[in-house]
Parts: C-alpha cells; structure tokens; sequence
C-alpha cells in the first residue's frame, strides 16, 4: 500500500514537472520570437554608390535641340525594418545627385545637375523563402538646373518638382556555389506633384525681380510627367565585406507650359554596403 502511494506522489510530480518544463520551452520560444521580432527594427543596411554613365538632356526653353554626353552620379540608401503591420514594413530613404556634361551637334555645350531623395514605406510579401516582393510609396524631391554655356539672355534652367510615387521591389536571395547574391529590381512611378516651371518666354528676372510669380507652379501627373525611374543591384561579399554593382535607368521628362524637358540616363554604379545595429540607449534623461 505504501509502495502504491509512493508511485502516485512520484507520477504527480513527473507530470507537474513535465507541465512546467513544456511552459518554460514554449515561454522561451515566445520570448525568443519577440526579442527577433523587435531587434529586426534595430538593422540598418547601407550602401554608399559611385557611378558613371550616359545622359540625354532636351529643354526648350535653352535650346531645340537634345544634349548628349556623360553623367556622373553618387547615392546613398537606408533601409531598415519597422515594427509595423507585424514587422512586414520597411523603411528606405534614397539619395543620389548626378552631374552631365553634355554637348549637341555644332559643339555647344551644356552642364545639368540633379539632387534627388525618396523617402518612403513598403509592406513585404513573402512568396517563398529567399524571394520577395515589396509595394509601398515614396516622397520623391528634386531640386537642380540646365546650364547653356552658348545661350546669352536666358543660360540657365532651374528643375524643382515634388512627386508622390508609387514603388515596387523584387529581391531574391540566391546562392552560386559557395557565393551567396542579393539580386534586387526597383520601380518608382510619379503619380501625382506640383513642378516649377517659368511660362514660355518668361524670364527669370520677371519671376523673382517682378514677381509675376502666375503659372509658374503647375500640378503634375502621368498626363504631363510620364517619369521612371528603374534600378537593378547585385550585392555579393568581397572578404570580410560586402560589395555591390548597380544599373540605373533614370528618365525624366515632362510638357508643362508647352515647354518640353527630358532627361535620360544610363548610368553603372558600384560601392558598397554595410549592415549596422543601433544600439538602444539605456540612460534616461533626467532635467
């Protein structure tokens, strides 16, 4: 009798025992799911680019005819997860400036210049485990000029405009034998914005001196900036670091004011990229 009680006390304690180790493990697990989930936030990756490349540059209010010649470019990208929507948005900001050199038929030559920087989100959508595709928007600002170095009355033309895109992604992450490879294909598509832009034959001196400031801020969409702008990378480790190789297709164009203006570009980049983790700062401060 006393051998049975024994048994029972014991299997009591096996199966309170057992309970209680399966709540740890699974307390764990949980724990270790929600430490992955809020330190991914915490990754920044980076990547700095230098590129060189060919550009088209037309503006009718400088000249009838279409620029030709180089283009020479640097960028700057930030991409980092959120904690929203289950951690499946992402955060990019995007910053790249270019300078053409250009120069038409007879010789005459031209300088153009560009700032760009998107900032925007995109939701991921997981379609197997090493490829993915990506939607969102983007802030798109842009802010540079023309110069013709043959024009006497009006040499120089100021680009301002502001756009909402939208934005895709594809990115697959792949493997050549030993060789891991990021491939990555981006879009961004103006839909709507407002463009500065002087009305044809108007000076600059009647804008800012005279102030006759009507016409000159148009709004912007598909109708009268059909823009594009399309980037394929290649991120793959070099040693300890990890380089990447880039194809940009910039084309910018739009008819506002019965002024025409487009700028195409074709221009390779390579630099690299790193990945940062932001440490949280424990200290609080007191005033």
């Amino acid at each position: 009798m006393k051998i049975y009680r024994i048994c029972i006390i014991i299997g009591c304690l096996i199966s309170l025992g057992g309970k209680t180790f399966a709540q740890d493990v699974e307390d764990i697990a949980v724990q270790e799911l929600r430490t992955d989930s809020a330190t991914k936030n915490r990754f920044i990756t980076r990547a700095t680019l230098y590129g060189a490349g060919l550009t088209n540059v037309f503006d009718t209010y400088l000249s009838p005819q279409e620029y030709t010649g180089v283009d020479f470019r640097i960028s700057r990208e930030s991409i980092r997860m959120t904690n929203w929507m289950n951690g499946r948005i992402s955060l990019q900001s995007f910053f790249q400036a270019d300078l053409g050199y250009t120069h038409n038929k007879v010789d005459n030559n031209a300088f153009s210049g560009l700032a760009n920087w998107n900032y925007g989100l995109h939701y991921h959508f997981p379609i197997t485990s090493n490829f993915k595709l990506l939607a969102g928007g983007l802030a798109d600002i842009n802010g540079g000029f023309v110069y013709n170095l043959r024009n006497g009355n009006n040499p120089a033309q100021a680009r301002a405009y502001i756009n909402l895109d939208a934005s895709g992604m594809a990115i697959w992450n792949l493997r050549i034998k030993s060789c891991p490879l990021t491939l990555r294909y981006q879009i961004n598509l103006p839909l709507i914005g407002v463009m500065f832009m002087p009305n044809y034959g108007q000076s600059y001196y009647e804008i800012f001196t005279l102030g006759h400031w009507n016409g000159v801020i148009n709004f912007t969409s598909l109708h009268n900036q059909p823009s594009l702008r399309q980037m394929l990378t290649v991120d793959f480790p070099v040693g300890k670091a990890k380089m990447r190789l880039a194809y940009v297709w910039d084309a910018q164009q739009a008819k506002v004011n019965e002024i025409k203006t487009h700028t195409y570009s074709h221009v390779f980049m390579v630099g690299f990229v790193k990945e940062i983790y932001l440490l949280r700062n424990k200290k609080k401060r007191t005033r």
